[in-house]
C-alpha cells in the first residue's frame, strides 16, 4: 500500500510539473500581450469557456473579486484525453492556486484524483465519487463538467474559487515544438518509451536538443535502474529552466501566432483577456514573490471494493482554515464535500 500511494505521489508531482511548466510559457507569452493582442484575443476566444455564475461570481463570496487588488483562487486542471480519443476529459490532476497580494505569495495546493467526495447537481449520477469524475458527469448531464469540478472542490476546500483553467499535455509537447525544442545536459545515460509511438528513445549523456515527445519522455523516466542516481525531480527542474530560458530568447516573439494558436487548442480557461492582464501586471512584475505548496492529506483505502483516497478531516480542515486566511476570508464553521468515514 505505501509503495502504491509513493508511486501515484510520484506520477502526481511530475504531471503537477509539466502543468506548471506550460502555465509558465502560458505566463511568459503573456508578456508579449502589447505586441500581439489580437492573436492572443483570437486564443482565449477559442479558450473561454463560461461558467454561468449568477453576477459572474462564486456562490461563497459576496460580490465579484478583483483580480488586480483583492487575493483570489484559479483551479489548475491537468486533462487527461488519450483514454477516450478526445471525447470527454478526466481531471487527473487538480491544483488549487490561491494569490495574495498582500503578501506577495503564491499557494499550490495539490489535491489527489481518487479523494472522496459528495458529487452534486449531477443528476442521476449524485452522491460519492472519486473528484476527478466531477469533470466528466457534468459533462454528460449537460451542466458543465469545468464548473462541477469547480464547484465540488469548492465545497471540498471550503473557499470560493473565482476561474479556472484546463490544460491537456499535447499542449505542453506542442509548445516545446513550436520554441524550436530545448537544449538539456544529459548526466546520466537511459532510456524511456514514447507515450505517443510507444517506441523506446534513448537519451546519451551530454548536450542534447529535445524535441516535445522526448521532452515528455526525459521526464517521465522513473522505472529504470538510473533512476536512482540521476531521479526525476532533478530532471524536471532542468526541463523548467531549460523552457523558461528557451520562452524568454529573443526569437520566441516571432511564435507568438504559432504558441498562442496552440493555447487556444488546448487550454480552457474562465478568465477574460482583461483578467489575464490583471494577474499579469499584478504577479508577474513582484521582485519578491513568494511560492509555496501542499497538498490534502490522508490514505488509500477501498470502499465497497473501490479504490479511493479518504481525507484526513482534522487536516483538511486546517488546511482549509489557512486557505481562507490566504484569501482573506473570515473565519466559519468547516463544512466539507469530503467523505470521511461513511462507508
Amino acid at each position: 500500500m505505501a509503495k502504491t500511494r509513493m508511486a501515484k505521489r510520484r506520477k502526481r508531482k511530475w504531471i503537477r510539473n509539466l502543468l506548471i511548466v506550460f502555465c509558465l510559457c502560458f505566463a511568459a507569452i503573456s508578456s508579449y500581450l502589447t505586441y500581439s493582442v489580437f492573436s492572443v484575443k483570437g486564443a482565449l476566444d477559442q479558450s473561454k469557456v463560461q461558467l454561468q455564475r449568477e453576477d459572474n461570481k462564486s456562490e461563497l463570496r459576496e460580490k465579484p473579486v478583483s483580480y488586480s487588488e483583492e487575493p483570489f483562487s484559479i483551479l489548475l486542471l491537468g486533462i487527461e484525453e488519450y483514454a477516450t480519443k478526445k471525447e470527454t476529459g478526466r481531471a487527473d490532476t487538480q491544483i488549487v492556486m490561491t494569490f495574495n497580494p498582500q503578501k506577495h505569495k503564491i499557494t499550490l495546493v495539490t489535491i489527489p484524483r481518487d479523494t472522496r467526495v459528495q458529487i452534486d447537481n449531477a443528476s442521476e449520477y449524485t452522491g460519492i465519487h472519486k473528484i476527478n469524475a466531477a469533470m466528466t458527469y457534468g459533462e454528460l448531464n449537460q451542466y458543465g463538467g469545468e464548473k462541477l469540478q469547480l464547484e465540488t472542490t469548492e465545497k471540498l476546500l471550503n473557499i470560493p474559487i473565482d476561474a479556472f483553467v484546463t490544460v491537456n499535455f499535447d499542449g505542453f509537447r506542442d509548445v516545446i515544438d513550436a520554441l524550436g525544442g530545448i537544449d538539456i545536459d544529459i548526466k546520466q545515460s537511459f532510456w524511456e518509451d514514447n507515450i505517443y509511438t510507444k517506441k523506446r528513445i534513448d537519451f546519451a549523456q551530454g548536450h542534447a536538443h529535445l524535441t516535445g515527445e522526448e521532452a515528455l519522455a526525459f521526464v517521465r523516466m522513473r522505472k529504470r535502474e538510473v533512476n536512482n542516481i540521476y531521479p526525476r525531480e532533478e530532471r524536471q527542474n532542468q526541463m523548467i529552466e531549460a523552457t523558461v530560458a528557451q520562452t524568454k530568447s529573443a526569437g520566441t516573439l516571432l511564435k507568438v501566432g504559432e504558441l498562442t494558436k496552440i493555447f487556444g487548442e488546448n487550454v480552457k480557461t474562465s478568465l477574460s483577456i482583461g483578467d489575464l492582464f490583471a494577474i499579469q501586471s499584478q504577479y508577474l512584475n513582484m521582485k519578491k514573490l513568494k511560492m509555496g505548496s501542499t497538498e490534502v492529506k490522508g490514505f488509500d483505502t477501498k470502499v465497497n471494493g473501490v479504490s479511493y483516497f479518504v481525507a484526513n478531516q482534522q487536516d483538511l480542515q486546517k488546511l482549509s482554515e489557512s486557505l481562507r486566511a490566504e484569501l482573506g476570508l473570515d473565519p466559519v464553521p468547516f463544512q466539507t464535500s469530503a467523505r470521511f468515514t461513511n462507508y
